[in-house]
């Protein structure tokens, strides 16, 4: 859609969103926007080869990819420009040696806004030392990384990450965000949830519980708004990201352990001992819990984990899903209050809606 239509999809997600929360005692809506165009830091596409000649491709949505439903693409206006100034050059490369474009079925970019650019080309067929030796000639022209994949392969060439550097309320963060893990697509509308949830939490004071916390994106700047954190995230990708991002920064309040939203529950509940707690020093006695901050997947949140959370005088709940929120939150306001509500536009022009929520214990 044209830019200019951005405002108007806009305002209908946020009447969408109130009106799925119509039922709910609301606060005002705060709303974030996001750049139309060039906000996506994250692009894959396929590798469509014709003849001797081969482009990025997408399909028509819910049809095969084939021929007939194939979209050649020469750029891709929602990623950011770091992706489409490499897109045709790196297309270029590719295609100047036959090791590197034959048999080369998927390319994915994950760029930063501090101009850090690394590239995943997946195949199908076994990656040797020729393909190696002529992929990290290109790297270094292009002045890329590249990781190369195929079955039960992963080639590095340079490195398999990039560092982010976002801002919130006036401080910098720097995240390690690794090939093929989790990090948030959208990074001015990130910045701007960081800069929300941070100001949520500012005057609670305690200790923090963190479930799902990733590579620990919202974890380094609710750290200082808290006496001590304990986060916790089942993914050892995430999580071995996550201890690099502590140390980039300089952060030594908190705590990982690598569990489940589930299995924290049970040993908060005292139905079982977790080896993981203990290696990692983790005492939860020891922990003074005001606040829990909580980042799910599309799913929600499981009953016993919502029960758990109804235990804390503040949530914070960030959603990627608003239905599954709903559902949440019919049973958290059983026991809590809304003072603070707000939606996050990380896809423009898709129906995708992300949303914030703050919900305090009714005295």
């Amino acid at each position: 859609m044209p830019p200019a239509d951005y405002r108007a999809q806009l305002a209908q997600k946020q009447a969408y969103l109130l009106n799925l929360f119509s039922e709910f005692a609301l606060p005002p809506l705060a709303v974030f926007d996001s750049p139309p165009q060039h906000y996506r830091m994250r692009a894959e596409f396929r590798l469509w080869h014709d003849g001797g000649d081969c482009c990025y491709a997408m399909f028509m949505p819910g049809q095969k990819p084939s021929a007939a439903s194939l979209i050649r693409l020469h750029d891709f206006p929602a990623a950011h420009e770091n992706i489409n100034a490499l897109m045709p050059t790196l297309l270029a490369a590719l295609k100047t040696q036959t090791v590197l474009i034959q048999r080369l079925y998927q390319v994915e970019f994950l760029t930063t806004l501090s101009g850090q650019t690394l590239v995943t080309l997946i195949y199908h067929k076994k990656l040797d030392d020729v393909w190696a030796a002529a992929a990290k000639s290109m790297a270094t022209a292009l002045g890329i990384d590249v990781v190369g994949r195929s079955r039960g392969q992963k080639v590095v060439l340079g490195r398999d990450y990039v560092v982010e550097t976002l801002s919130a309320n006036g401080r910098q963060y720097h995240y390690r965000q690794v090939e093929a893990g989790f990090t948030q697509p959208n990074a001015q509308v990130c910045e701007k949830m960081l800069a929300w949830a941070s100001e949520v939490a500012a005057p609670l004071g305690g200790d923090l519980l963190e479930l799902y916390c990733g590579n620990g994106n919202f974890t380094l700047p609710l750290a200082q708004h808290f006496r001590r954190v304990l986060a916790t995230e089942l993914s050892k990708t995430s999580v071995a990201a996550a201890q690099c991002s502590m140390a980039a920064n300089s952060i030594d309040n908190i705590a990982i352990a690598r569990l489940s939203a589930e299995e924290f529950t049970q040993a908060w509940r005292g139905e079982r001992e977790f080896v993981r707690l203990q290696q990692q020093g983790v005492v939860l006695a020891d922990y003074a819990f005001s606040t829990v901050f909580v980042d799910p997947p599309r799913a929600g949140i499981d009953g016993a984990t919502l029960a758990l959370l109804q235990q804390f005088d503040n949530i914070i709940y960030i959603s990627c899903n608003p239905h599954t929120l709903r559902d949440n939150a019919a049973q958290l306001v059983q026991t809590h209050d809304i003072p603070r509500m707000a939606l996050f536009d990380q896809f423009p022009f898709t129906e995708h809606i992300e949303a914030g929520m703050y919900f305090a214990r009714r005295t």
